[in-house]
């Protein structure tokens, strides 16, 4: 489905506004094709229909909109976890505040450099995965990001990681606009983690490609940052092999303007994809979409999408989820949800759950829900002496439990529970 073309005019000011970073050859040629393939989709717009709920027009400016550098008074997120650090300043790589790359069972890169070399493996995947997600949904982004991306990280994990890695994106100038890149190349029967905290830049475009070989492991933990002006737009395009795992999961604070898309294929028989958010949203400016393509095209795969959103006081959150069974992927275990629930009457969720099946032997759902606070349940716990404010967040957390229980890790989990409470006992 392609994405509905603008005036050539306004693509070509949008890439006009952009420097293509020096490479070497083949790096450039990815580049160059990428760069083409945007000029031949356009950038979206309202009247595609994957944008229809979310209007991209302050992610195809030219200039990025400004964007308050948010002052957190909290400690960094995953600070009692023995981690690597990667710090990117507004999207350039800082070695002065990053963590020694040396990791068991890893090797950790700066894209820059990698993109320099005469010879790497990311010749075989940066782009690759982008390109193969574009059908049959155009992408134009992704491919505008492959095009101009300036930094990032390049994992290749070789064994079973001795630490995470943390990227962590960090937002200093109030007009900053970052294209940032990564890669993660997960070899046979290796496990990594993956953390990514921060807000990036006033505006962020971010990609991430995972390619998960057979029997590997890859776990994703991210959480987006506080600042209340920032907009950000990301992709993670992943293709699972036999018998590996790849789970996914992203905690949402504030925002004028969050597009989350993660594309995933599951190519190996015997395969698990979960992806899974959390998003608590206040007020008439903050938008978040989740959007996410689910492609079974082997036996006895397993796919899982939670989603849930806690919206009020004008917030907006739109759900666009969609499972494609192939023919010949019988066995296909694919399960999907979405679910918001409203604090107030102004705030709003839109959701597109869609399931798309050739094969016969299959057991896939979807359901998506809107609604209150569970009024039965809040005068229980009033009853019971708790304050009106305390038990709205009690059932506030319980709402957002399934999706939280997609972290695998206990400690992950308990800092992001901590951080959802601070959020809620502020906003309350």
């Amino acid at each position: 489905m392609a994405a509905p073309k603008q005036n050539p005019e306004v693509v070509e000011a949008r890439l006009a506004s952009m420097s293509m970073p020096e490479g070497a050859a083949w790096a450039t040629d990815i580049r160059r094709d990428a760069m083409a393939r945007v000029q031949a989709m356009g950038l979206p717009t309202k009247r595609d229909e994957y944008w229809r709920y979310t209007d991209p027009a302050s992610l195809t400016q030219g200039d990025a909109p400004q964007a308050a550098v948010f002052h957190n008074d909290e400690g960094p997120l995953f600070a009692d976890v023995d981690r690597v650090r990667v710090v990117f300043v507004d999207g350039v790589f800082d070695p002065d505040q990053s963590d020694d790359l040396e990791v068991a069972g890893l090797t950790v890169e700066r894209l820059a450099d990698v993109m320099a070399k005469d010879i790497h493996w990311a010749k075989d995947l940066y782009g690759v995965l982008e390109t193969r997600g574009q059908t049959p949904v155009a992408r134009p982004l992704a491919a505008m990001n492959t095009a101009y991306a300036s930094d990032g990280v390049v994992i290749h994990a070789t064994g079973k990681a001795a630490k995470p890695v943390n990227i962590v994106y960090l937002h200093n100038d109030p007009a900053s606009d970052a294209i940032i890149h990564n890669l993660v190349k997960v070899d046979e029967g290796a496990e990594v983690t993956l953390l990514e905290t921060g807000p990036g830049a006033a505006r962020l475009s971010k990609v991430l490609e995972v390619d998960v070989a057979d029997t590997g492991t890859f776990h994703h933990v991210r959480a987006q940052g506080r600042d209340h002006e920032r907009r950000a737009v990301t992709h993670c395009f992943a293709r699972i092999a036999r018998e590996s795992t790849f789970k996914s999961f992203t905690l949402t604070f504030n925002g004028v303007l969050t597009r989350n898309e993660c594309i995933i294929e599951i190519t190996g028989d015997d395969a698990v994809a979960h992806v899974a958010g959390a998003c608590v949203g206040d007020g008439k400016d903050f938008h978040h979409d989740d959007t996410v393509f689910v492609t079974h095209d082997a036996l006895n795969g397993e796919s899982r999408q939670v989603f849930k959103k806690v919206l009020r006081n004008g917030a907006t959150g739109v759900f666009q989820g969609k499972i494609l069974v192939k023919a010949g992927a019988q066995k296909t275990d694919g399960y999907q949800i979405s679910q918001s629930l409203l604090l107030d009457d102004d705030s709003q969720f839109l959701a597109k759950p869609e399931l798309e099946i050739y094969a016969d032997d299959v057991a896939c759902s979807h359901g998506s829900t809107s609604g209150a606070i569970d009024e039965t349940a809040l005068f229980y716990l009033r009853s019971r002496g708790v304050p009106e404010k305390q038990a709205t967040n009690l059932l506030t957390l319980a709402f957002l439990a399934e999706a939280l229980e997609e972290v695998e890790d206990e400690a992950l989990a308990e800092d992001l529970l901590g951080r959802l409470e601070s959020w809620l006992g502020r906003h309350g």
